[in-house]
């Protein structure tokens, strides 16, 4: 028995195209608590993601190729922003990967809030950054594969972080 496709008609106005950029948060653990670095320092890393490529295994790559096997990569949200679809993703490392890396502990920010149909008007990077840490939180509980590779000091780290989905559609 054969199995048929159909093929999707495109749906006018609703075409992505442009540039993707990945935004990549470089976390590991200092002592108990998250700390940001990454090749650029401690700031976000940005890569270009190509038409034609998947955004994780671009992101998975590119921490692989300069840092060393990552712990988790996981994509956490997106944006508009630098002139891109700029899709936000935390890569966790091991210490000892981080080396003469720039680093800096990570502080708390409050979320950036829009309405329930309405993307907040800016976003700082901490605001993605918090994002991220509560997003990391969930999985951490949610997701067996994620919990097992973050077991012991980061369940420990994240433990103040707290998810809130849909809290801007109550």
């Amino acid at each position: 028995m054969g199995v048929t496709l159909l093929a999707r008609k495109p749906i006018p106005g609703f075409d992505v195209e442009g540039p993707v950029q990945a935004e990549v948060f470089v976390l590991w653990l200092d002592r108990g608590r998250p700390a940001l670095t990454g090749p650029c320092g401690p700031e976000p890393w940005y890569l270009e993601v190509g038409a034609d490529e998947d955004p994780m295994d671009v992101v998975t790559a590119a921490v692989r190729r300069v840092l060393g096997d990552p712990l988790v990569v996981h994509s956490t949200s997106w944006r508009r922003g630098r002139d891109a679809v700029v899709l936000s993703f935390v890569a966790v490392i091991e210490p000892g990967l981080v080396g003469e890396l720039g680093s800096v502990p990570v502080g708390r920010s409050d979320l950036a809030r829009g309405a329930a149909d309405a993307a907040p008007a800016s976003i700082a990077t901490g605001q993605v950054l918090e994002h991220g840490l509560r997003h990391l939180a969930w999985l951490v509980r949610d997701d067996r594969v994620v919990g097992e590779r973050l077991a012991g000091g980061w369940t420990g780290a994240l433990g103040d972080y707290v998810p809130e989905p849909f809290r801007n559609l109550r």
